[in-house]
């Protein structure tokens, strides 16, 4: 009889701890309820965009779309201490969220019908547009301008030689690895202008090292709308995001963090987009 209580009490016991080993075994797996259990969610995000997604010195996180992705998180019931930051670099974002390597991703990633083959997107959260950064005072402030100037994007990106091929032809392409060079090279006059997302020239130029050195010439070149991305078929994810982002906006907070991130370079942000609603 005696061994009989033991082994109920062990049964008891052992089905206990299955279930809190089902409740938080997968860190990326959200309940959309509290995760007061001490679970965690991992978002890729950008470390190298000022403004967007820039890991610091410290080890903190900054940047508009780390403000959107905590704001996400912790409408999908995490604190901040519950989320951890994952790199997420353009050419992997997909293969990381088909792996499981990440939740979601808010990092820059434009929704296009080509990625939408491959993963999900809430949103978008924002309308950005090509534009070009020009140093404040420049002459530049249409297209046609660069011809016979210097313009500076990334090695592999295609916005120089689309402004290049469309609008100024007689402008000169410059190219550096990354689009730090390029300010650089801009402040320094080895360039006359940096093209990429809007977004992206504010977030460098609301620099504490650049402030008020350079402007962005307000051109629209194209529309980049950016979504935050989700694993393909995950839509239960898709659907919580969406509802935060729309209290984000609804709340005024999303504002705040547009202002907070890019206002120092004089960024004219188009009103947030509607989920679902994309700008072609």
């Amino acid at each position: 009889m005696k061994l009989r209580k033991v082994t109920a009490a062990s049964a008891a016991v052992l089905a206990l701890a299955l279930t809190a080993t089902a409740c938080g075994g997968d860190d990326n797996k959200d309940s959309g309820s509290s995760s007061s259990g001490g679970g965690k969610i991992k978002v890729g995000i950008k470390f190298d965009q000022p403004g967007l997604g820039l890991k610091q010195p410290d080890g903190s996180y900054a940047g508009f779309d780390v403000d959107v992705a905590t704001y996400v998180a912790k409408q999908l019931g995490y604190k901040p201490d519950q989320i951890e930051f994952v790199e997420t670099k353009s050419a992997d974002r997909e293969n990381a969220l088909a792996r499981g390597d990440v939740k979601f991703i808010a990092a820059t990633y434009s929704i296009t019908d080509e990625r939408k083959q491959k993963v999900d997107f809430a949103g978008p959260y924002l309308l950005a547009h090509q534009d070009l950064l020009v140093k404040t005072g420049s002459d530049i402030s249409k297209g046609t301008d660069l011809n016979g100037k210097k313009l500076c994007s990334v090695t592999g990106s295609t916005s120089a030689q689309n402004v290049h091929d469309t609008i100024a032809p007689k402008a000169q392409l410059k190219e550096y690895s990354g689009y730090s060079e390029c300010i650089a090279a801009l402040q320094s006059g080895a360039v006359d202008a940096v093209t990429t997302d809007d977004s992206i020239l504010a977030g460098f130029a609301a620099q504490d090292k650049y402030k008020g050195q350079f402007k962005l010439a307000g051109l629209k070149l194209s529309n980049e709308n950016y979504g935050i991305g989700v694993k393909k078929g995950d839509t239960a994810t898709v659907n919580k995001i969406n509802t935060a982002l729309e209290k984000m906006v609804s709340d005024g907070s999303w504002q705040k963090a547009v202002a907070a991130n890019f206002g120092p370079a004089n960024y004219k942000n188009e009103p947030a987009p509607k989920i679902g609603v994309i700008v072609k």
